[in-house]
């Protein structure tokens, strides 16, 4: 009989595993999340979305991965002062060119898509570009914050469905383990704001805001993950200069911890 709390599938098949260098995550993933999947890391705002991405990120490039944080609607200068804090953080990552930051509306540009709208044709051309990019520095890791941003200027949810197809297997025949933020609300009865994000994904991990106590905390459950058996139990989720730390969130609403 399977533990409670963990999903058990014996045709599961032992794949390579990514580790995201957070050692709850890692634990809860049997070791970490399967090399090639996308995965999509949904909640409301100030859940610790890109903090927990670009955590996953800085372990990648300290192992000697190369990292690519894609940012959609948030300047990279602006990011990057939000990694300084970590007492693991290596400046000389982003001068080696191990952790490398782009703007989104810089690719935009570049494709010459000035249209709020973007076409099936656009859709092809942002899929081909960030191969490219993935070819060119040899990424390992990627990070999309946020693919509802995206998803705005895509519109339909065919070329949303087409978009994160095509992306995802882009990335997968590469080699490239990547982590898509999604945005929504707090009462969302859904995991995407679309509804069609979460269908296609290889995994979703859900971060959200819970009142306990007077106190505001922030959680963690890995909804699903393709290729692995893990933990579908809610964790509390503490952001420490030492890095992310998780601790089961017990009946009642009490940690694990001491």
């Amino acid at each position: 009989m399977a533990e409670e709390g963990v999903s058990a599938d014996s045709e599961v098949l032992e794949r390579d595993r990514c580790p995201t260098g957070i050692e709850g995550l890692d634990n809860i993933l049997n070791g970490g999340i399967p090399r090639g999947n996308t995965i999509l890391f949904t909640g409301s705002c100030g859940t610790g979305k890109t903090t927990l991405s670009l955590e996953y990120l800085v372990h990648g490039a300290l192992a000697g991965e190369n990292c690519l944080f894609v940012s959609v609607t948030e300047a990279s200068e602006k990011l990057m002062k939000n990694v300084i804090p970590y007492d693991f953080f290596d400046e000389s990552l982003i001068k080696k060119g191990k952790l490398v930051f782009v703007d989104m509306p810089i690719i935009y540009e570049r494709l010459g898509m000035t249209e709020m709208e973007l076409s099936m044709e656009d859709v092809e051309a942002l899929v081909r570009a960030l191969g490219n990019l993935v070819d060119e520095l040899s990424i390992k890791r990627l990070v999309i914050d946020s693919v509802t941003s995206v998803c705005y200027r895509l519109k339909t949810e065919e070329k949303i469905r087409n978009f994160i197809l095509k992306v995802g297997k882009a990335l997968s025949d590469r080699g490239c383990t990547s982590l898509l933020i999604s945005e929504i609300s707090p009462s969302a009865e859904r995991y995407s704001l679309y509804g069609v994000e979460e269908a296609i994904a290889d995994g979703i991990v859900l971060m959200g805001n819970l009142e306990r106590r007077g106190d505001l905390l922030r959680t963690l459950q890995v909804v699903k993950m393709r290729g692995t058996n893990h933990s579908r139990a809610k964790y509390v989720l503490d952001l420490t200069p030492a890095g992310i730390l998780l601790v089961p969130l017990l009946k009642g609403g009490s940690t694990g911890g001491n």
